[in-house]
């Protein structure tokens, strides 16, 4: 493939050089350069691919694009963009083949609720004979291969990447998680969502390095719906408005709200031996009965989610009912059965917004007691221990507090702060570093009708600890805490 026809649909000036070359790879990190590759110089947090033009240019790139004036070693052909992160993803799509196209695309952004839902909408789109692609927080699923994530959104040439391997796999369709860092930075340009789909927003992820500011992230989530053929959105978030304004997608919505077009009613909360649920009966556009073995009003929303869009896809009401009742998520509200008498659940909080979202929902169970085991990260926020530390201490009977990722830190310095947190409400406090003595403590100490969250860990299977990623999964040390180990 030559660079003029790599470049057919971004806007470029050449400042020097020819696009006649043949192009042996496309490359956005300095340590990948190959000869005849084009290097595209993206700026990052602490690194700017521009200072390594004369590299490129050494090792015998065919071309270089950048988006600020750089000098130009001889004989390089160099080509200038406006922004190098847009002008690499119409770059990827197109080294690619466009794979898109071979697919159907369901983004899903949101502050809350995207993890599950893709695997909702996987899990039901595949009952019907589909094969699901899925990139997310968690992992990248094509076929049978599961590949862990670094970032929620991968980056763009990544995506297309993936996108073609699920193609070339037989896979019809993919659904993925959409950040607002993912939108910003152009990583999920290069091609048009089928359906884009808005959760909820709540402020989140604004600081130095993420979003100026809330009106920023707004926009941001926004953006999806200027990139999607159909549009469907929670109706009952306040902000709802904002994020589709501007859109050329067609919408449609899904809440508790009249106006809703999908809506849920008859909300009722199931409790049984070792597990939490809910059910409900879906109005609207739709008309059947809902249950599923995840709790509270967020796992409706998340529902109704995957209802809206497989709904849109034809999707026979049988199979949704099917897959939403057998629909499970690694870290997300995720019951591990160890007793009839209380329940036990494993969910990645790991920030005050969340964890408060899951102890007020667990509330509603009215259990015995609700038992709150978590730390925090090493390396973060102060103020993210003291704000954890006051939302359980004021929502859960029992507070657990133990060590999540210390990295370079004292664990009991991080316990330390949590307790200062603590020390604001009248909550009751055990504090065990390790953190499987921790968890042994929450499960020989449950009584009957106890709610218990190991919160933070989620689907981390890990501990970081200066510098160095131990395994530690909460699944095998609960199973070595039943098995006598």
């Amino acid at each position: 493939m030559t660079i003029e026809q790599l470049t057919e649909e971004i806007d470029d000036q050449l400042l020097s050089g020819s696009k006649n070359q043949e192009v042996s790879a496309l490359v956005y990190n300095s340590g990948d350069l190959v000869p005849g590759c084009l290097f595209v110089c993206i700026k990052g947090a602490s690194f700017d691919g521009h200072t390594c033009v004369r590299e490129a240019a050494e090792k015998h790139a065919a071309a270089v694009v950048v988006e600020r004036e750089t000098e130009i070693p001889k004989g390089l052909t160099v080509i200038k963009v406006s922004d190098t992160r847009l002008a690499l993803a119409h770059l990827s799509a197109a080294w690619f083949g466009h794979p898109a196209k071979r697919l159907l695309t369901i983004g899903i952004t949101g502050t809350k609720g995207k993890t599950t839902t893709t695997y909702m909408i996987k899990s039901i789109l595949e009952s019907t004979g589909r094969k699901v692609g899925l990139i997310g927080t968690i992992e990248t699923i094509i076929g049978d291969e599961h590949i862990p994530s670094k970032n929620t959104t991968p980056e763009s040439y990544l995506i297309q990447q993936y996108f073609k391997r699920m193609a070339d796999a037989g896979c019809d369709t993919c659904v993925m998680e959409v950040s607002s860092q993912g939108l910003m930075m152009h990583r999920v340009s290069g091609f048009t969502f089928d359906i884009g789909i808005f959760t909820n927003i709540e402020p989140d992820h604004i600081g130095p390095n993420e979003h100026a500011s809330f009106d920023d992230y707004l926009f941001c989530k926004g953006m999806l719906f200027r990139q999607c053929r159909t549009g469907i959105v929670n109706a009952d978030d306040p902000r709802m408005h904002q994020v589709i304004q501007g859109h050329t997608c067609t919408i449609g919505t899904y809440g508790f709200s009249d106006r809703a077009d999908l809506r849920a009613e008859h909300v009722n909360l199931v409790r049984g031996p070792g597990y939490l649920g809910v059910s409900y009966h879906a109005a609207g556009n739709c008309d059947f009965d809902v249950e599923i073995d995840m709790p509270g009003t967020f796992s409706v929303y998340n529902s109704l989610t995957a209802i809206a869009v497989c709904r849109h896809l034809n999707v026979p009401v049988e199979n949704m009912k099917r897959a939403l009742k057998q629909a499970k998520v690694k870290g997300r509200i995720e019951m591990v059965h160890v007793s009839d008498d209380f329940t036990l659940m494993i969910d990645y909080a790991h920030n005050a917004m969340s964890l408060r979202s899951l102890l007020t929902t667990l509330r509603g169970y009215e259990p015995g007691r609700l038992v709150c085991l978590f730390g925090c990260g090493g390396n973060r926020s102060e103020d993210r221990r003291y704000e954890m530390g006051e939302v359980s201490g004021g929502l859960a009977d029992l507070t657990i507090i133990t060590s999540d990722n210390p990295r370079n830190e004292d664990p009991q310095t991080i316990i330390d702060h949590i307790k200062q947190g603590i020390a604001k409400t009248n909550g009751q406090y055990v504090e065990i570093a390790d953190r499987k003595e921790a968890i042994r403590y929450a499960i020989e100490n449950g009584r009957p009708g106890d709610v218990i969250v190991l919160a933070g860990k989620g689907h981390e299977d890990y501990q970081e600890i200066r510098g160095k990623k131990y395994p530690m999964d909460e699944r095998v040390l609960i199973a070595d805490i039943l098995a006598g180990k």
